[in-house]
């Protein structure tokens, strides 16, 4: 039954309402209309049946229905009413509507505040519909009025029938709490029989299909069979509600009765300025399986009765909870299993890294000194390396051969000391330092850490985080780490802490003193082949739903698109190269796969392939055109690996200056201060007269001039591109050098020799000069890094010219034996 039934409620477009009707009990439901018109206008109702006798508000929202009323107003009001079959469609036809309807009459028409059309209509007799005539601007139809035989008023059974129906509609009406009880006086009232089944069918909560159907049955005695039958079901359906909520009513009245219990608790501890009982027995219980020492149980204690005598309300209060939640969180003495079998870990090693042998090696006697000498206090590892070698990834897989939790720690850009140490619990928003943190994370004490980027620590006014570090990377003091927010001490002696690092230049130099520095050079290009073949392409094959098979790139096609689309010492650019040809085939077979027309994709590439996914390749580093005197080669050491720089020099009348360009540091332009001045004390050996030092300009340039250079390793390359400049002999083809230069002539060792090579074989050199002390550096490299080069080790400067000047001059009109002739006073070309 609907919930009311003294006033309407309606809503929405035609029919979406929740209304019950005026009553009139006495009026005689079938009362004839005269002049009913031959074609009747169709007015199409949402989610309901208008049944004969019931008066409904209707509220007209359809251009077309708008449009009906209005002209039926205007005219005998008399419109004939159907239900939707689908009360979404919007503008229904004749197909979207029931055949058998009701005809009514338009009671009144009104203008609601907010623009909308109601109108009052009556049900006055069930019609069907026989012919539908037009769609325009409404539904127009023929119809025939469908009438009942008499009903049987003497009838017994009949009569029983309908004091039945009103005595299940008044239980509905008594058990429904919702339907309020002048409801059921109205029922009793109602003295027409055929009223009262239009009237309890109208109002029944029952789907609008079997409203329908309650419509379309002819005969009245039939009509209240089925309305009885549908109130019968209602009836079961509320006595089923009402028990389970009585039964429910009973579970909330026992809840209730324990909640205000409780709640008079808590304001009675409230008033004694004690906390909850529920955080407390939380905290009491997990600290019952906690593993801590005793000093640490002890604290704890503490610290929770003062959280018991603190009041909920005061500010320290979730402070003081947050706080002995990390307490009983953290992983006190609770460590994960070492697995120190070294031969599965050089097995891990292998599977994840391709070559490094000595870097495995050293991995492995570090892991075996673990293995014997538990109390872990073996120098810290610290991995050095370009970009994209395998620094972080080396630390996954040493975890995972000792079967320990992993925890990676970026160190990039951090300034603040308290994000290693924690803020004091005074401050607000204080929480624990990053390794605290991490600890709890990780759920273990004895994880493996990484340390990334520890060279790019900066320092700020909130203080110095390398200096923090020192206490957590030394063996002798990490046992007692204090972070400030914790304020007890950790022990992080069975943690593995492992550095990475780009360079070691920036590096705190105390914190340097505790690492032990493991250096990673760039992979020459067989060993970016096969790594690109065995770890690389299968992860992005497998990254981007292809099967191995669909794709297929030779080893001679990797070293090409290594040689012609990367310039690195690690392999990230290479990767993202394998995976924008992945994606390309990827696509091809997606492709493929939409239109089945024509051959699968082939699982190769060719060259006009590779070019037309990636563009045109990038031409192999080569060296610059040696054609012109004073140009040299030069190699130097990045933080992203080895590169080749070049060295031009030029000579210009002037008066003895020298001028350097290029973004030079202070180390690399004293450099070219002492190869000048050393130049200029062999340069009679060599057929240059000193007095032309006197009447020239010398300027150094290096190109790339955006890029920040320094260094002492350019000496020996600036010397001989001074001297190529003044003798006008051109240096050889395919060679380059790197060596710091004294003023006394000697020929220093430098650092980074392995990265330098690399970048040699890729330049296309073929010759290289060094100093006689970097001769044991080549040594330790690998035979096949040093494939298709030739050194020469030197102690000398003159001894690099023998070496890589020609014996010609370069045949040009301006030598300089002209300018000797010029007074002294004659001024050089202005800069």
């Amino acid at each position: 039954m609907k919930k009311t039934l003294d006033f309407w409620t309606f809503s929405g477009g035609e029919g979406e309402s929740d209304f019950i009707p005026v009553i009139n009990t006495n009026e005689d439901i079938n009362l004839g209309l005269p002049n009913l018109p031959e074609t009747l206008p169709i007015l199409p109702l949402r989610n309901m049946v208008l049944f004969p006798g019931v008066v409904a508000p209707i509220t007209v929202g359809r251009d077309k229905s708008i449009q009906l009323i209005r002209d039926a107003y205007k005219g005998n009001k008399i419109i004939g009413v159907v239900a939707q079959k689908e009360g979404s469609v919007e503008v229904p036809g004749f197909s979207d509507v029931y055949p058998v309807g009701t005809i009514a009459l338009i009671l009144k028409m009104l203008r609601m505040p907010d623009g909308s059309t109601t109108v009052i209509i009556q049900g006055r007799m069930r019609m069907a519909v026989t012919e539908f005539v037009a769609e325009e601007p409404y539904i127009l139809s023929r119809y025939q009025v469908l009438s009942d035989p008499p009903a049987p008023k003497d009838s017994k059974e009949f009569i029983a029938l309908i004091d039945t129906i009103k005595d299940v509609a008044v239980q509905i009406i008594e058990q429904s709490p919702e339907i309020p009880s002048e409801a059921a006086i109205a029922v009793r009232n109602i003295e027409n029989p055929e009223f009262l089944i239009h009237f309890v069918a109208n109002n029944i909560n029952i789907s609008l299909p079997d409203k329908q159907k309650i419509l379309e049955t002819n005969g009245i005695q039939e009509r209240s069979s089925l309305v009885l039958h549908h109130l019968n079901r209602e009836l079961e359906l509320l006595e089923l509600k009402n028990k389970i909520r009585n039964k429910t009513k009973l579970d909330i009245d026992r809840q209730q009765r324990e909640y205000f219990l409780h709640q008079q608790m808590k304001v009675l501890q409230e008033e004694l300025g004690q906390g909850s009982n529920q955080d407390l027995e939380e905290l009491k219980k997990k600290a019952e399986n906690k593993k801590w020492p005793e000093a640490i149980a002890q604290h704890f204690q503490k610290e929770l009765n003062k959280l018991e005598r603190m009041n909920q309300h005061a500010a320290e209060y979730p402070v003081q909870l947050n706080y002995l939640h990390l307490l009983t969180d953290l992983p006190w003495n609770e460590y994960t299993p070492d697995n120190f079998n070294l031969k599965n870990a050089e097995k891990i090693l292998d599977r994840d890294h391709f070559g490094m042998k000595k870097i495995k090696a050293r991995i492995l006697e570090y892991l075996a000194v673990l293995k014997l000498k538990s109390d872990m206090k073996a120098p810290i590892l610290c991995f050095v390396g370009p970009p994209g070698v395998g620094k972080t990834s080396l630390g996954r897989s040493i975890a995972e051969a000792l079967g320990r939790k992993y925890v990676r720690m970026a160190l990039g850009g951090l300034k603040d000391e308290s994000e290693i140490r924690g803020h004091r619990k005074t401050y607000v928003g204080a929480m624990p330092g990053r390794i605290i943190q991490n600890l709890k994370k990780c759920g273990s004490s004895n994880p493996v850490f990484i340390l990334d980027e520890l060279d790019k620590v900066g320092v700020s006014f909130q203080g110095d985080p390398a200096s923090a570090l020192l206490e957590v990377l030394d063996p002798e003091q990490n046992n007692t780490f204090l972070d400030n927010f914790l304020e007890v001490e950790y022990d992080l002696s069975r943690v593995m802490f492992i550095a990475t690092a780009n360079t070691t230049a920036t590096i705190h130099p105390a914190l340097r003193d505790r690492l032990e520095i493991i250096e990673l050079s760039g992979y020459s290009t067989e060993e970016k082949v096969q790594i690109a073949k065995r770890h690389l392409l299968p992860r992005q094959t497998r990254e981007n739903g292809l099967e191995p098979k669909q794709i297929k790139i030779t080893d001679k096609q990797l070293a090409w698109l290594v040689e012609h689309y990367t310039h690195e010492s690690g392999v990230r650019n290479l990767e993202r190269v394998l995976a924008k040809l992945v994606r390309t085939k990827a696509r091809e077979v997606a492709e493929f796969l939409d239109s089945k027309k024509g051959a699968e994709p082939a699982p190769g590439f060719t060259e006009e392939d590779f070019i037309k996914a990636l563009g045109p390749p990038h031409p192999k580093e080569k060296t610059i055109d040696n054609n012109f005197a004073g140009v040299v080669t030069g190699l130097a050491w990045t933080a992203t690996g080895g590169d080749i720089l070049f060295v031009e020099t030029s000579v210009s009348g002037g008066q003895g200056k020298l001028t350097l360009t290029g973004s030079l540091g202070d180390v690399m332009k004293e450099s070219a201060v002492i190869a000048l001045e050393y130049f200029k004390k062999i340069s009679p050996e060599l057929g240059v007269p000193y007095l032309l030092f006197e009447k020239t300009n010398v300027h150094i340039h290096v190109p790339e001039g955006a890029v920040p250079k320094d260094g002492p390793s350019a000496g020996i390359t600036m010397f001989t591109a001074i001297a190529s400049a003044y003798t006008q002999r051109k240096v050889k083809k395919a060679l380059a050098m790197t060596g710091e230069i004294t003023l006394r002539g000697e020929v220093l060792p430098v650092g980074g020799i392995k990265e330098k090579l690399l970048a040699a074989r890729r330049a296309g050199i073929k010759e290289v000069i060094l100093s006689e002390k970097n001769k044991p550096d080549v040594g330790e490299i690998e035979p096949e890094y040093l494939r298709n080069l030739t050194f020469h080790y030197v102690k000398r400067a003159d001894e690099v010219l023998e070496i890589a000047l020609l014996k010609e001059k370069v045949k040009k009109p301006q030598d300089f034996e002209f300018l000797l002739n010029l007074p002294s006073s004659v001024p050089g070309p202005k800069n």
